[in-house]
């Protein structure tokens, strides 16, 4: 039994607990939602009046419907000063291959002009084919140079996302080019995957986890790297077989011949795809450079996102960040000289699927709901409620007075939609959504060119800009 004394010291020790315990309590308790606050909530909101027919109106219709700038729709004219001709619609439908549309859209109005075509699409397939192999064997590497981190290491984490990626951009394109060539569309045709990719990536990444996991094991049990990579190149042989099996056999050899407007036919003639793109389509891509708006950083510097090539003995993407007015400047320059534009956007802010329109204004979601909030894009990129999510062709401008008002967007969602393919992005939708531009360096001033030149500014893997690439 206990004593008296050690009975009131008990006794102590448990009213101590408890007060503490209820301090505790009290002090995590204090952010938690009360009844009090529910009430205020509930009385803050009366059904009556305006209120009411908002109420009405928002749950019988929908959202986007209810908030669109009706008066931009209607003094909307559809017409440009400047204008690139090109022939035909292009449709990536369910898949993530914008960039990869987008770049062979840069490059097929002069193929169509050179050529007197009706139309011309190049194969999106085949580069997509050798972007998913490459990728492959990046993410591989990259899981044998992380073996010595801890799983839920953050660069781990990221790799191990999307090991996979389907999101790209020009840089990407221009290694692809020229290591494999291009094909024409007819040379290698979409497939069920390459149309619909959610199935066959989910195969592909949940397959190359696994191998990467089996690299690290050796990695980590003192297996040497002639051992590593044997083992990574029956992995990637696998993949192959995978691609071919889901997107088809890339052509090593073919032969083509085309007709013209005038329904002259061409001689036959037999190509490898690098001597296609160059006997047939042309062009030194090396003459691009990447120009980017990010407001959150230093302008006129050059950057560099770490781990983020696609080619493991490619380049990780790198860009001089200007200022919003430069990119445009340099944009239109470049339209007016026929000289289409790769360009960077997010299209998840500002834009009508159905009326073809891009506007920073083009919804009002803030007035619907009677509230105010404003951050600024450099704000919104940084807390990740903006960034560059999709790719397009810039087509078209309207100068006035020598300054853009609107501008011609060639999408790549079929001519479903916009208008019948195409978009009208108004420069307010510019300034506050496109990210990144892809134009020849004879339209770039020479101070940002010699910025190139300097050594990059080191950004991580985990960077906004990077969520573009994945």
């Amino acid at each position: 039994m206990l004593r008296r004394n050690e009975c009131l010291v008990f006794c102590l020790v448990i009213l101590f607990c408890f007060v503490a315990t209820t301090c505790v309590r009290a002090e995590d308790s204090a952010g938690s939602l009360s009844a009090d606050d529910i009430r205020s909530y509930q009385e803050g909101v009366k059904l009556d009046g305006a209120t009411r027919a908002l109420y009405n109106a928002i749950t019988n219709n929908s959202v986007n419907s209810l908030s669109l700038n009706r008066e931009l729709v209607r003094s909307d004219d559809g017409l440009f000063s400047d204008v690139i001709k090109t022939k035909g619609v292009t449709d990536q439908k369910e898949s993530g291959r914008c960039w990869i549309f987008s770049a062979m859209n840069v490059l097929r109005p002069a193929v169509i002009e050179k050529y007197n075509l009706d139309a011309f699409e190049l194969s999106q397939n085949y580069l997509a084919f050798w972007d998913k192999l490459e990728k492959a064997n990046c993410f591989l590497e990259f899981a044998v140079e992380l073996s010595d981190r801890d799983i839920l290491d953050r660069e781990w984490e990221l790799q191990l996302k999307t090991p996979l990626p389907e999101g790209g951009w020009w840089g990407f394109v221009v290694e692809l080019v020229e290591k494999y060539g291009v094909v024409p569309k007819d040379a290698m045709p979409e497939t069920q995957s390459s149309d619909h990719t959610k199935t066959m990536q989910q195969v592909l990444e949940s397959k190359l986890r696994a191998n990467a996991l089996a690299l690290r094991k050796m990695k980590q049990s003192g297996k040497s790297m002639a051992e590593i990579r044997a083992e990574k190149n029956k992995m990637l042989a696998e993949t192959y077989k995978i691609l071919v099996l889901t997107l088809g056999e890339p052509p090593r050899e073919f032969q083509w011949r085309y007709k013209d407007k005038d329904e002259k036919v061409s001689a036959l003639k037999t190509y490898t795809p690098k001597k296609f793109y160059r006997d047939f389509v042309g062009g030194d891509l090396s003459q691009y450079v990447c120009l980017v708006n990010d407001p959150s950083q230093s302008y006129r510097k050059h950057f560099q996102l770490q781990r983020t090539r696609s080619l493991y003995d490619g380049r990780d993407m790198h860009y001089v960040n200007l200022e919003v007015g430069d990119l445009k400047s340099i944009t239109a320059k470049s339209i007016c000289d026929k000289q289409p534009v790769w360009f960077a956007a997010d299209v998840n802010n500002g834009e009508d699927r159905e009326k073809g329109i891009m506007a920073a204004d083009v919804r009002d979601y803030q007035s619907l709901f009677g509230m105010r909030w404003e951050t600024s894009k450099a704000d919104r990129f940084l807390l990740r409620d903006l960034g560059a999510n999709h790719a397009m062709t810039f087509l078209g401008v309207d100068l006035r007075d020598g300054k853009p008002v609107k501008w011609l967007v060639e999408n790549s969602w079929g001519k479903d939609k916009g208008k019948e393919g195409k978009w009208t992005m108004y420069d307010s939708f510019f300034n506050e959504n496109v990210f990144c531009v892809i134009v020849r360096k004879a339209y770039v001033p020479n101070d940002v060119l010699v910025a190139f030149s300097e050594k990059p500014v080191a950004l991580p893997p985990w960077y906004p800009m990077s969520e573009a690439l994945r």
